[in-house]
């Protein structure tokens, strides 16, 4: 297998994760997309991916996926035991909701502020910004905080009382948010228990010693 994207991205971070969670690193080339010189808009990336996003994994018979949630339920049903993704129908349902909401109030909406009310990627990759836009996402994505902080004072984990993709996302648009130097609030006490101890498991130590080894 082969996944194109680049080391520090926080959305490859999360498949990264999951590839660790998974036990798949060692099975994995990586080939790096550089963002800062927005290789992932140009025709050769976009011949992979038409959203022009990373990550995308190729499997040894060409075909090609992207989106961080279908490249780790891929990943998570190759040994015919699902541990990200649920084993029954409702644990599924339950973990792509909260994967969902993951993205939506927090790491799209941070990804958001970071395109529009930010330097970003450059001027060679933002052509076009709009600042009021950016600065609502990032209001967006403190309410999302919020959110998840209330879920988390009444689970373990994002989804339930084991460790999912759904926690992958919320760890991913963290990692997003402190990229862009926007800090979960102080308040959100249940938020910042949940990111001290998800950030002590092997998976996530594993991708902060891979980012570590290309500075």
């Amino acid at each position: 297998m082969t996944i194109f994207d680049w080391h520090s991205g926080p959305y490859p971070a999360r498949v990264r994760i999951a590839l660790a969670e998974k036990g798949l690193l060692p099975k994995v080339e990586f080939v790096s997309v550089n963002l800062w010189k927005g290789e992932h808009k140009q025709p050769a990336f976009l011949a992979l991916n038409y959203s022009g996003t990373l990550p995308v994994l190729q499997l040894d018979d060409g075909t090609l996926i992207a989106e961080c949630t279908a490249i780790t339920q891929y990943l998570d049903v190759l040994d015919g035991n699902p541990t990200l993704t649920g084993k029954t129908p409702a644990e599924q349902g339950l973990i792509h909701m909260m994967t969902k909401r993951a993205e939506i109030e927090l790491m799209d909406a941070v990804s958001v502020y970071f395109h529009h009310a930010t330097p970003g990627l450059g001027p060679h990759v933002e052509l076009y910004q709009n600042a009021e836009w950016g600065l609502r996402m990032r209001d967006k994505a403190l309410r999302g905080m919020r959110y998840f902080d209330e879920v988390l004072k009444r689970r373990s984990y994002v989804a339930g009382d084991e460790f999912s993709m759904a926690d992958i996302a919320l760890l991913g648009g963290m990692i997003f948010a402190a990229l862009v130097e926007l800090p979960v609030p102080e308040e959100c006490e249940a938020m910042h228990a949940w990111h001290a101890r998800v950030s002590k498991r092997p998976s996530v130590r594993a991708w902060r010693a891979m980012v570590a080894q290309t500075h």
